[in-house]
């Protein structure tokens, strides 16, 4: 038999505490990973047999041609959708100022805060589909509670409005799901996030600059800010990370992906591929280009955005 040191013993013991995490990520994230790799340079339909395609997916995905002595892409809905994420993430800053704004808020020692966290958390942990449910009867035209109230404050001026088409027009479509994941967003985690930082910053660093004279925005800007910089830094990150791989269940439930695709986003245009039309091969190039760009976005963030953070040594 063989005696093991007991230094051997603690590694093979190691090991074995690992071994089910890493057995649940190989099966779970890594295969599938892979998997979704090779199925990118594939054409298959779920029906009949995979084809080597090499490239083709992705060069149709992003490339262009000439047509009329201009380029035209050669998969416009795609680009389509890219801008649809694109222009649905420009509501990040407001969601990452608010929930900074309520963390800011519900750090005072005010009697029945505690209740106020949990209402503006409330959003986060309830039932996603119950959520797009309500807000779809919220911007309902004919009957909603917003144009309800929108009519019935014209009526009190004498003024006759007919309603706004929230979720039917391609202009308001966008900025109603924007509105709607604002409010979801700015008491979530981000707002915890912010609170513990706050709750971080020395007591003494206040009552010296309070001492020197400055004011609430001063002591904001030189205190508050420069010591919450990390925790804002990868908020930042990981709401532009979460900005590309969302906007599914909102279009899906709500919209349809509509009117005229312009609630599509990216991961809603995967599902379709994959499910609606069964274009997996395309769908895993999509996932992978989506990875490829979340990837860059995420290194110049750190690269340059990283030089804005301050950290404290305190």
């Amino acid at each position: 038999m063989i005696k093991l040191k007991s230094s051997e013993k603690e590694a093979i013991a190691g090991y074995l505490f690992v071994l089910p995490n890493f057995l649940g990520f190989a099966v779970f994230t890594l295969v599938p990973v892979i998997l979704s790799l090779v199925l990118s340079f594939v054409s298959w339909d779920m029906l009949s047999p995979p084809k080597f395609i090499g490239l083709s997916n992705f060069i149709n995905l992003i490339g262009f041609h000439k047509e009329s002595a201009s380029f035209v892409a050669n998969d416009p809905l795609f680009w389509k959708c890219l801008g649809n994420t694109l222009y649905l993430m420009m509501i990040i800053p407001l969601q990452i100022m608010a929930s900074l704004g309520l963390a800011l808020i519900v750090n005072n020692k005010i009697k029945g805060i505690n209740l106020f966290k949990t209402i503006y958390f409330l959003p986060t942990i309830t039932n996603g589909v119950a959520i797009c449910l309500l807000w779809a009867w919220i911007y309902n035209f004919d009957f909603g509670l917003l144009n309800n109230m929108i009519i019935k404050f014209g009526n009190l001026f004498g003024i006759h409005f007919q309603g706004i088409p929230w979720l039917t027009s391609t202009a308001w479509a966008k900025p109603s799901l924007m509105i709607m994941g604002l409010w979801i967003m700015m008491g979530g985690y981000n707002m915890i996030l912010f609170l513990a930082a706050l709750q971080g910053v020395p007591r003494e660093l206040y009552e010296a600059a309070q001492i020197d004279g400055a004011g609430s925005w001063d002591r904001f800007w030189s205190i508050t800010w420069p010591m919450i910089s990390p925790t804002t830094f990868f908020i930042a990150v990981m709401s532009v990370i979460g900005g590309f791989q969302g906007g599914f269940m909102q279009a899906y439930i709500m919209t349809g992906g509509g009117p005229d695709r312009s609630t599509t986003t990216l991961e809603y245009l995967i599902y379709n591929h994959l499910y609606s039309w069964q274009h997996v091969g395309y769908a895993a190039g999509i996932a992978w280009f989506v990875f490829v760009i979340v990837f860059l976005v995420t290194m110049f963030n750190w690269r340059f955005g990283g030089k804005l953070v301050q950290y404290s040594h305190y």
